[in-house]
């Protein structure tokens, strides 16, 4: 599994990329490997907003259904569109073209109950999800 050091991660296994006050999300290597081939995405409308640690959209593989849950606070800017009709780029690419969200914080501080890309890959090695 890979874990891009330029990231941050949660708890719940989803990937933020900090771009001034913006945040890319998707889900990790790691969720989408334990997950297995997706078959269903549900994402937030542009506008909407999320909360740290709320569910913020759905996705659905051939195992099991599971909650997105937001890494931060902010408003809904931008949606992967492509997601709704086809999944794979998360299986694929999940650190790429499986992004799914990009969330204008709130507050930037919720940036630091994140985990580094060595305390994501500690996180998860010590089975602790």
């Amino acid at each position: 599994m890979t874990n891009p050091e330029d990231l941050r991660y949660s708890r719940s296994h989803e990937w933020v990329r900090v771009e001034d006050n913006r945040t890319t999300i998707g889900i990790t290597d790691y969720a989408q490997n334990e997950l297995g081939e997706l078959v269903y995405v549900e994402l937030p409308r542009v506008g909407q907003r999320v909360e740290k640690d709320q569910p913020f959209g759905v996705v659905e593989s051939v195992k099991a259904v599971a909650d997105l849950y937001a890494p931060v606070s902010g408003a809904v800017v931008a949606v992967n569109g492509a997601l709704a009709s086809d999944q794979t780029p998360i299986n694929e690419d999940p650190y790429g073209r499986g992004w799914m969200v990009v969330v204008e914080m709130s507050d930037p501080r919720e940036m630091d109950d994140l985990m580094t890309s060595e305390q994501y890959a500690t996180f998860v090695a010590s089975g602790a999800h």
